[in-house]
């Protein structure tokens, strides 16, 4: 019975697994459709253009012969089907949410040149718009690819988020040995052994052993916490050093980390489905098309031509109202600022919000990982009677022993000042308490503040209290149980912070700084580095809400972090911004990433959203502004003095607008 059910519980995570591939790979297969189209209209598009009539009067050729004109048609017909088809069922779906776009702009040129042009090959009398047909598909394509291809990204935040549980974990059966089961197996009270430098499988309390967690990536808190008996631990963090035993609190759906999944679900839903800008534009003349069609039709019939004609020139104006260039005008620059971007270490994941990152006024950091360095340093050492070399060089050997955060800190700053260890025998180290050592038969100890008190050992008292006060990690050398002096850790503050934050200021934009971990440690960095706007100790499914408070204030959001705890916020802000040394699942979350790690980077990020939009807007003006020009012309306004605008020459202008376009585009520098 129970093999079946782990088989039937197999299958089940592999469906899953099994969708999410799925849906990773819809995007991939649309965008090589697009790609498939998009080379074979091309193929089919140059005989179109060399039996056309029009082009070979360009040229001065005559290359007709008896039925090529069928060949034609049959060419376009599969050109207007296979090619055209993404922009026909679209422009259908836009028309039946009522609310045509830039997809059934297209689908009525190609739809309206089609028609007219099958009509002419049948007996109407006319000239054939199948090359137009053909080039208006085949640019369209080409800018819809270079846009998918640019965004390329329905995000995996879920699955990243839902990888960084363990699939195993070793369950205690009745006889207290352990054995290994998948994760899903375990239910609530069940007991969990959790061996050093694991991850914790679920959320539970510990009932036996001493150790300290890693939660930095959860919950922000950039010191390990000490965790013992009767504790809680967070399933996903990462126990350091002891063995724990640990009762199971909450499985699936319940734990903390499947509620950081729901609150990014939530919000990456509710992010505004802001409507391109080149959507707006292709509504309107959508509109323009066909008023102006129907208008010069109208006109034209009633001052008496041919129905023959009128709707010749109905035809040119509404193809002409379809400009080529408004479907380059923003992929083209989207390409370029992407490309920008990532030379610069700026990663665009969601377009719309970059674009709109333009607006922003206020930019929230959070502080571990994003402003620090998210690694101890010592900021001070206070010694007692001897030198600062001579303490460090003590507590560096005997920390060199040690996996800890605080001992890799004091290494490191042995390191730096090209300070000689000292080999240690007998090392030993207990939990909250401290390490010790034997050096040349003196006895060396790094301990805390508690070990200190409860020995009665005195020590300068008002130092302590104000390196304390300032959020510090305070530890104690001992020689021989003499108090050689103090050494203060702190989380080390980013050189190019205190840039950044002097950078957003100068533009206006108001620097928040938004931290779970303590007051003091967040008053004290924020002072070094200019920040007036703190709010510390913020639990991390609160920090979204902070967000939505400073939204409700008429303000436009960036958030920028780097952690798990940081995934519902970066998907709540108006524009999500993951440091790329973060975790995935911060990265998968952010609509930019932050390669370098650098919070100067923010204000790059802002002034290329602010070009970008200054080139879209050019280009949609160069795209559509020579409708204002051909439409009329089309519609044949100074057909009274002889100036018809012809197909030839409305195309001529087509193209004119597309080359301007798309040098515009390549005008956009960083």
């Amino acid at each position: 019975m129970s093999h079946n059910h782990e088989h039937h519980q197999h299958n089940h995570e592999n469906h899953e697994d099994h969708q999410e591939h799925d849906h990773h790979n819809h995007h991939e297969h649309m965008v090589q459709d697009f790609k498939k189209r998009l080379y074979i209209s091309i193929a089919i598009t140059i005989p179109i253009l060399l039996l056309s009539p029009m082009i070979q009067s360009f040229l001065g050729v005559d290359w007709r012969f008896t039925y090529d004109q069928y060949i034609l048609f049959g060419l376009s017909t599969f050109i207007f089907f296979y090619g055209g088809w993404p922009f026909l069922t679209g422009g259908i779906d836009e028309l039946k949410e009522k609310n045509p776009g830039m997809m059934t702009l297209i689908g009525l040129a190609i739809v309206v040149a089609y028609v007219y042009s099958s009509l002419t090959v049948f007996g109407l009398e006319g000239r054939n718009f199948f090359w137009e047909l053909a080039t208006l598909i085949d640019i369209m394509l080409l800018g819809h690819w270079i846009e998918m291809r640019s965004i390329m990204g329905a995000s995996n935040a879920l699955e990243e988020l839902v990888k960084l549980m363990p699939n195993t974990a070793h369950r205690l059966n009745e006889n207290n040995q352990a054995e290994e089961v998948s994760v899903s197996e375990l239910k609530i009270n069940d007991h969990v052994l959790v061996k050093p430098g694991e991850k914790i499988p679920v959320d539970g309390l510990i009932l036996d052993g001493h150790t300290s967690v890693d939660e930095s990536m959860l919950t922000g808190e950039s010191v390990p916490i000490e965790k013992q008996q009767n504790d809680e631990v967070i399933g996903g963090s990462i126990n350091k050093e002891g063995s724990l035993t640990i009762k199971v609190q909450k499985t699936g759906n319940d734990s903390y980390l499947s509620q950081v999944v729901d609150l990014v679900k939530e919000a990456q839903a509710s992010k505004s489905k802001a409507q391109d800008f080149t959507d707006r534009a292709a509504k309107w003349l959508f509109y323009i098309a066909i008023a102006a069609g129907i208008i010069t039709l109208v006109i034209w019939l009633s001052l008496g031509y041919s129905f023959d004609v009128a709707l010749e020139r109905m035809v040119t104006v509404m193809v002409i109202t379809c400009p080529h260039a408004l479907g380059l005008a923003s992929p083209l620059v989207v390409a370029v600022s992407t490309a920008l971007s990532a030379k610069q270490g700026l990663l665009i994941r969601n377009r719309v919000n970059f674009e709109n990152a333009r607006q922003i006024d206020t930019v929230v950091f959070d502080k571990t990982g994003t402003l620090t360095k998210g690694e101890f340093g010592v900021t001070d050492i206070i010694p007692n009677e001897t030198s600062e070399e001579e303490i460090l060089q003590l507590a560096a050997s005997v920390e060199q022993k040690s996996e800890h955060p605080i001992a890799e800190g004091i290494v490191h700053a042995a390191e730096e000042r090209e300070i000689t260890l000292k080999n240690i025998e007998n090392f030993s180290s207990s939990t909250g308490e401290g390490i010790e050592g034997q050096v040349d038969g003196q006895t060396i100890k790094v301990v805390s503040p508690k070990y200190v008190q409860e020995n009665s050992i005195n020590f300068d008292q008002d130092s302590f209290n104000q390196l304390s006060d300032q959020g510090k990690t305070v530890v104690f050398v001992l020689l021989d149980q003499q108090l050689m002096g103090m050494i203060a850790l702190a989380d080390i503050i980013k050189d190019e912070a205190k840039e950044a934050v002097k950078l957003l200021k100068d533009a206006g934009i108001q620097p928040v700084m938004l931290t779970g971990d303590h007051q003091k440690v967040a008053n004290w960095v924020s002072k070094q580095i200019g920040i007036d706007e703190v709010h510390a100790e913020v639990l991390p499914d609160h920090k979204a809400n902070h967000i939505k408070e400073i939204q409700s204030k008429k303000q436009r959001v960036a958030m920028t972090g780097d952690g798990i705890n940081d995934a519902p916020a970066l998907a709540t802000a108006d524009l999500g911004i993951a440091i790329g040394a973060g975790t995935d699942v911060a990265m998968e979350t952010a609509d930019v990433v932050l390669v370098q790690s650098n919070p100067k980077d923010v204000v790059s990020l802002i002034d290329l959203s602010k070009k970008t939009y200054r080139k879209m807007v050019q280009n949609l003006w160069w795209a559509s502004g020579y409708n204002i020009i051909a439409i009329p012309l089309a519609a044949g306004v100074l057909a009274p003095i002889g100036v018809v605008l012809s197909p030839a020459v409305g195309a001529m202008l087509m193209s004119l607008s597309t080359v301007i376009v798309a040098i515009n585009a390549k005008l956009l520098k960083a």
